[in-house]
């Protein structure tokens, strides 16, 4: 059994996305971050950057103590270590796949991250913000078009960790479209990922977790999340 800390976020999404693929059996731990679930001190003996999602794998490999991991790249990685799927064993299928799944961690995440939040949630609009994320997110979209146009998937002709990872954060805006008229591999990638039925069946758990989803902020909300913390 694995115990999921989750809330319905795009690094969220990733982990549902693969266990929902594998099959395994996991149980959610909500995480209200909009609550401050992820301050309190049992998330952080779990997750010590206090950042959701976070796993627990009561039956690890080794068949000792039970495993926590944090990060949704390590807990990918993890899982398909795990599970022997979705993570290629040759050396070049390997390392296409390391190159994307870090290449989202670094770079498409964080981007597309900051683009929406001083798009969609910042208390104040900042032209210079809004157009420097917007730029490098339609210039990550462009890298990953390019990519696609030369294979199925990001490292190849198979399904994999890095596509999961990199999914949630095509469209992870209703307010942000992806511009797919200007992107066709993207979104061939993405219809194909979209009708996948474990793709569908990890998206459905959203709403039963965080029925608010999409509604605007509370004064409470905005501070758990954007407020400081040392």
């Amino acid at each position: 059994m694995i115990d999921l800390y989750y809330w319905p976020t795009p690094n969220g999404h990733k982990i549902t996305l693969l266990l929902e693929e594998a099959g395994l059996e996991y149980r959610i731990v909500p995480v209200n971050i909009g609550k401050g679930d992820q301050f309190l001190p049992e998330f952080l003996a779990i997750s010590p950057n206090n950042k959701m999602p976070a796993i627990v794998d009561h039956a690890p490999a080794d068949g000792g103590a039970p495993v926590s991991v944090f990060e949704s790249g390590a807990i990918l990685l993890y899982l398909a270590e795990k599970t022997g799927r979705f993570l290629p064993t040759d050396l070049r299928g390997r390392a296409a796949t390391l190159e994307w799944l870090f290449w989202q961690m670094g770079g498409l995440g964080p981007m597309s991250g900051q683009m929406g939040h001083f798009n969609v949630y910042a208390a104040e609009r900042i032209p210079y913000a809004i157009e420097r994320y917007d730029s490098e997110v339609r210039r990550l979209h462009r890298v990953m078009d390019r990519r696609l146009a030369q294979s199925a998937y990001l490292a190849g002709e198979e399904y994999g960790i890095a596509d999961m990872a990199c999914y949630p954060w095509i469209g992870a805006y209703d307010k942000l479209p992806v511009d797919f008229d200007a992107f066709p591999y993207l979104q061939r990638w993405h219809q194909a990922i979209a009708a996948r039925p474990a793709t569908q069946r990890a998206y459905a758990l959203g709403p039963t977790v965080n029925p608010q989803a999409g509604q605007p902020l509370s004064e409470e909300e905005r501070q758990q999340l954007f407020g400081r913390r040392d």
